[in-house]
């Protein structure tokens, strides 16, 4: 179960790693990369959580990505689509990348509104 705590202790470990990581005097620049990646996973899990819930308000942009999701769920990156009269094109990027960044592990989107 995931709660606002829960969201708050995340945010303190991710907080953590990344003072050690500024606080380091090693020369390693992947040293706690680790585990920096994996508490911003366990932040955006524990958002995409409660947001489903009703617990965090969902912005007018999620609101918008999720109805064009579920209108087009199987669109291509350069297709446009109209909704409400404005033209609309869906944005993907990367969400997390291997330590080399020659490898996406995992993909986010939006949808754009293009003129």
């Amino acid at each position: 179960m995931n709660t606002l705590d829960d969201l708050d202790d995340a945010r303190k470990d991710q907080e953590k790693w990344g003072t050690a990581f500024a606080n380091d005097r090693s020369n390693n620049p992947n040293k706690y990369q680790a585990q920096r990646r994996d508490a911003a996973s366990k932040i955006r899990r524990i958002e995409l959580y409660l947001k489903d819930e009703g617990v965090i308000p969902k912005t007018d942009q999620e609101l918008l990505d999720e109805e064009l999701d579920q209108l087009y769920p199987n669109a291509k990156p350069k297709r446009i689509v109209v909704h409400n009269g404005n033209k609309y094109q869906v944005r993907y990027f990367p969400l997390v990348q291997s330590r080399s960044r020659k490898t996406v592990k995992e993909w986010g989107h939006k949808w754009v509104e293009v003129s």
